[in-house]
């Protein structure tokens, strides 16, 4: 069965940071990304990102199914921008280097290509790094880390049954298809695309009603506990900041301050190499 958004669990130095660090690193770093088309810090994020996800202990075949996903997107994004703005790069950086036309005003320039280069640093920045942050959060350990930062218990506790609750959705709909296939319905690839998706839309209505029993069980199971009562709670997997916690804060907020930084020397979000 293909795990999604599932805690993976290893004996890492990603793993022993608190979830809240995990957090505030994963928003800083996804801004430095997201804040500068300059090639020089994206191609370090994705070195440090790349880094990273080896000294996780994470291994590819855990995550193959996002990863695949996750580079289908990128081709059609950058298949459509293409598409749609082929003189995009020469607009942005100001200088037309052709390297051939395909007609139709479909000219490849090095801009262009350096512009899709971009887009496709940005993505190998920030995928591997979101990857880290769901795979190495324990669900119950990250609600007690949100709930010392500040963040109400209620909210917290309801992040974390959601976390929780994805890889049982993921079980309920491998044994409902399981079931279907020892009934005759065929959902392997020997049959059409959209037979195989008319077969797995039938499995939706059992699993709305399995999911909706499941929450009917946890509710009655809070209310019956009086959850939300009391304005603060304990936590039994709550853990304590640590040097090493403030130490990632402080490395991706530096990243953070890079990225600005560097839009103020080049004057905008892009590094131009061709003037």
């Amino acid at each position: 069965m293909t795990n999604l958004f599932n805690y993976i669990d290893r004996p890492s130095p990603i793993h022993r940071l608190t979830g809240a660090t995990k957090l505030v690193c994963v928003l800083l770093w996804s801004f430095a990304a997201m804040l500068t088309y300059d090639t020089r810090l994206l191609g370090l994020l994705v070195v440090l990102s790349l880094a990273l996800f080896r000294l996780s202990q994470i291994r590819l075949a855990d995550v193959r199914f996002m990863l695949g996903f996750t580079a289908v997107f990128m081709l059609l994004n950058n298949l459509l921008v293409f598409l749609f703005a082929p003189q995009h790069g020469v607009s942005l950086y100001g200088t037309k280097h052709l390297l051939f036309s395909l007609g139709g005003g479909y000219d490849l320039t090095r801009e262009q290509l350096f512009y899709h280069l971009n887009l496709f640093l940005k993505y190998l920045a920030s995928i591997p790094v979101v990857l880290l942050f769901v795979c190495t959060t324990n669900p119950s350990e990250f609600a007690a880390s949100l709930n010392r930062i500040g963040v109400k218990y209620t909210i917290a506790y309801a992040v974390a049954l959601a976390l929780r609750y994805i890889p049982d959705i993921q079980r309920e709909y491998h044994e409902i298809s399981q079931a279907q296939q020892a009934r005759g319905i065929e959902m392997s690839r020997k049959e059409s695309l959209g037979k195989r998706l008319r077969s797995a839309s039938a499995i939706l209505i059992p699993l709305i009603l399995s999911s909706m029993d499941r929450i009917e069980v946890i509710s009655n199971a809070m209310e019956l506990r009086c959850f939300g009562k009391n304005k603060k709670r304990s936590w039994y997997m709550a853990r304590p900041f640590t040097g090493w916690d403030y130490a990632a804060m402080a490395g991706s907020l530096a990243l953070l301050l890079a990225a600005l930084l560097l839009n103020f020397l080049n004057g905008s979000r892009f590094w131009n190499p061709f003037v």
